[in-house]
């Protein structure tokens, strides 16, 4: 075989195995990423933070459903749900399945993109543009009266545009939340203002992570801002990382934890100024079944540990 013809033939068995791992391996290997953050005044207990996004669930999805409902084992204090949860209109009960054994713990939710509205087929490289939300907004609707009726129905503070205070664990928490951002639902308008001097942490909750939306709960003073959304790059290369975050948050935070302050726009290596907010991304649990591949990106839950500051 010619030298060019074996190199051809190499590179396609290369790309038919890459391809094979990433829809049917790696999409499937959920793990559990633990981050330990000194948000806390001194003093403080401790408190466990589950973190769950982007499930994307669709009705079959059994080993999912699974996954999720052991989490319950973790015994958290608090779950934070980040959005984008089904994929399909028969997905809810099968998602409630999944949170059942969470639903008696406090939790706080807000929506994303695909709680909203069905997937749809995009060409994948629209990502790598500026046009990466051609066609937003234009697919057929899901059920999401019935999605966040069945989530309060579980005790879920529902965050859409709202604000809200929780004692979790004998620890007063405020929490300000958006409806998504990469929809422009986002009314951080009607819920702005400084933090409250009164609890111990104010918790800024959005699904997707504009930049905009940081900035302004960070400049109120949100001491931790929760997102998902960015699926980590979902399709990332070793050794480099994510490509895209499908909005304009940098590359570099496309998944784990960072600082952020207003103004801080897409320098994660800058010196964060005292006072400055902890950031989580969550890579999430799932993908558009248009797009049902992960590679260097495996799907992943969050369990945040918020500790006392030290001083």
């Amino acid at each position: 075989m010619h030298p060019l013809a074996r190199a051809a033939v190499g590179a396609t068995a290369v790309g038919v195995l890459g391809v094979g791992y990433a829809s049917l391996v790696e999409r499937n290997l959920f793990v559990l990423r633990r981050h330990t953050l000194p948000v806390l005044p001194p003093g403080s207990a401790s408190l466990r933070v589950l973190h769950l996004t982007d499930l994307h669930l669709m009705p079959a999805q059994a080993r999912k459903i699974e996954w999720v409902r052991a989490l319950a084992g973790l015994e958290p204090d608090l779950v934070v749900n980040t959005g984008d949860n089904i994929a399909n209109p028969g997905s809810i009960e099968p998602l409630l399945r999944a949170f059942e054994p969470l639903l008696g713990v406090p939790g706080v939710f807000v929506l994303g993109s695909n709680d909203y509205f069905a997937p749809r087929m995009k060409n994948p490289a629209l990502y790598l543009t500026g046009n990466h939300r051609r066609g937003l907004g234009e697919a057929s609707r899901l059920p999401t009266e019935r999605l966040v009726a069945g989530l309060a129905a579980g005790g879920w503070d529902d965050l859409t545009n709202r604000r809200t205070r929780l004692a979790v664990s004998g620890v007063p928490l405020e929490f300000v939340g958006v409806d998504d951002p990469h929809l422009d639902y986002d009314r951080y308008d009607v819920v702005a203002g400084a933090a409250a001097d009164d609890v111990a942490l104010t918790v800024g909750v959005t699904h997707a992570p504009y930049q905009r939306v940081l900035d302004a709960m960070t400049a109120d003073g949100a001491g931790l801002v929760i997102a998902g959304h960015t699926h980590g790059g979902q399709l990332c290369l070793p050794g480099w990382g994510a490509l895209v975050t499908n909005c304009d948050l940098d590359t570099r935070r496309a998944k784990g934890v960072s600082r952020w302050w207003p103004g801080a726009g897409g320098a994660p290596s800058a010196q964060a100024p005292q006072g400055a907010a902890y950031l989580e991304v969550s890579a999430g649990l799932g993908t558009s079944p248009m797009a049902p591949v992960r590679f260097a990106c495996r799907p992943e839950a969050s369990l945040l540990t918020l500790v006392p500051r030290d001083s």
